[in-house]
């Protein structure tokens, strides 16, 4: 048994597929599938139940996939530990964006943090809230950038910025040339929205229910440049 085959045994029980599990483990499906069968062989035990529709696990093999988890944090912990030690700000960050920071934020920071951390190895993921914190809790990301949201208290947070929420609208809508907009100005009214699982989604909504503004049902982004250039089209209104 080696650290590889766990991980591509974790990489398989999260991805359910022979052939993205490989891609993400960077190998091919057949050694792939051959590592986990030797690990298999290895424990006298059946693992994974291989159909031709699906991937299934059996207790056996969900509990391996779990305490391999715990083992790959615990390497991972100690290489960075050897690598603080040897030279703090050296060798592998892991840092997880929320598609609604990501491209507006990255472009401005990315470049000054590798002329100043020049040794540090830079991996960016962008994925939505609660799956970045369970990779954070997994130990797969050692950090996060995102907006700050009820039940996040398990996690330590350090403020970098606050920014206030913005109204868009179509340039010849009548609220269009104003400086600010009451909320009360769009009570009964629907917005466009992000679709489910966005934190932006969940502050925005929050803001609805006060007001009383709707949800326009008919459309949800999966960006903010989507909503955005809805509006421009004269599509509807968001925040």
């Amino acid at each position: 048994m080696n650290l590889r085959d766990l991980e591509y045994l974790v990489a398989l029980e999260e991805e359910k597929h022979f052939r993205k599990a490989a891609e993400r483990c960077f190998v091919s499906q057949p050694t792939l599938s051959g590592q986990l069968r030797k690990l298999e062989d290895e424990l006298g035990v059946i693992l994974i139940e291989r159909t031709s529709r699906k991937v299934l696990f059996t207790p056996a093999g969900d509990a391996m996939a779990h305490q391999a988890r715990k083992v790959l944090k615990e390497v991972r912990e100690l290489k960075s530990i050897g690598q603080h030690f040897a030279e703090p700000m050296s060798g592998e960050i892991h840092i997880g964006f929320i598609p609604t920071v990501g491209p507006y934020l990255l472009p401005h920071i990315i470049q000054d943090l590798r002329e100043h951390f020049p040794k540090l190895e830079f991996y960016l993921y962008e994925e939505q809230t609660q799956v970045l914190l369970k990779r954070l809790e997994e130990g797969a990301l050692d950090c996060l950038i995102l907006a700050e949201l009820e039940g996040m208290e398990g996690f330590s947070s350090i403020p970098l910025y606050q920014e206030p929420m913005w109204l868009a609208v179509p340039q010849h809508h009548p609220e269009a040339r104003a400086k600010s907009v009451p909320l009360s100005n769009l009570k009964g009214k629907k917005l466009l929205m992000l679709a489910d699982g966005h934190c932006l989604r969940d502050q925005a909504m929050g803001f609805c229910f006060a007001a009383g503004i709707g949800e326009d049902q008919r459309f949800k982004g999966t960006s903010l440049e989507t909503l955005r250039n809805m509006v421009a089209a004269g599509s509807g209104m968001t925040l």
